[in-house]
């Protein structure tokens, strides 16, 4: 079945994407949430004419987002947790990175953070994805906290 991507869905694509997918998962999951709809031939063709529209628009957004993460790169970002030893009372997460990122000027939403979990003390890196074809890698640090 293909159908028209309305909004980002993980692991299958982005916005506007002409994408294939097994029956159920269209008529049952994307179509009625309202994640994507039919690619008939007159939806491909209002697609095809709003794509060339916004494709200077995009230009623009591409490189709004390579800035962004030309200063995502310069910065030296450490974390403070309690630890036992090397271990974590708990853990670290995307919201704990997106928080540090936050702290040094950079407002980042944490579902576009990669990172896993991560429960001990080190030197770890994070993907940050700011646009669909602009995906940086974040290295940050996990200090313990000074009692």
């Amino acid at each position: 079945m293909e159908l028209i991507l309305k909004k980002d869905v993980q692991n299958l694509g982005f916005k506007d994407d002409v994408v294939t997918v097994k029956n159920g998962y269209g008529r049952n999951y994307l179509i009625p949430q309202g994640f994507a709809v039919l690619a008939t031939p007159s939806a491909k063709k209002v697609l095809a004419e709003n794509l060339k529209q916004k494709a200077h628009k995009e230009a623009k957004l591409v490189a709004d987002a390579q800035s962004i993460a030309e200063a995502i790169k310069a910065l030296d970002i450490k974390i403070t947790a309690k630890a036992g030893g090397e271990k974590l009372f708990g853990s670290v997460t995307n919201a704990d990175i997106a928080a540090a990122l936050e702290a040094n000027g950079q407002s980042i939403e944490k579902k576009f953070i990669t990172s896993g979990i991560v429960k001990r003390i080190g030197k770890y890196s994070a993907s940050v994805r700011l646009h669909r074809e602009v995906i940086v890698d974040l290295p940050y640090e996990i200090v313990a906290e000074q009692a």
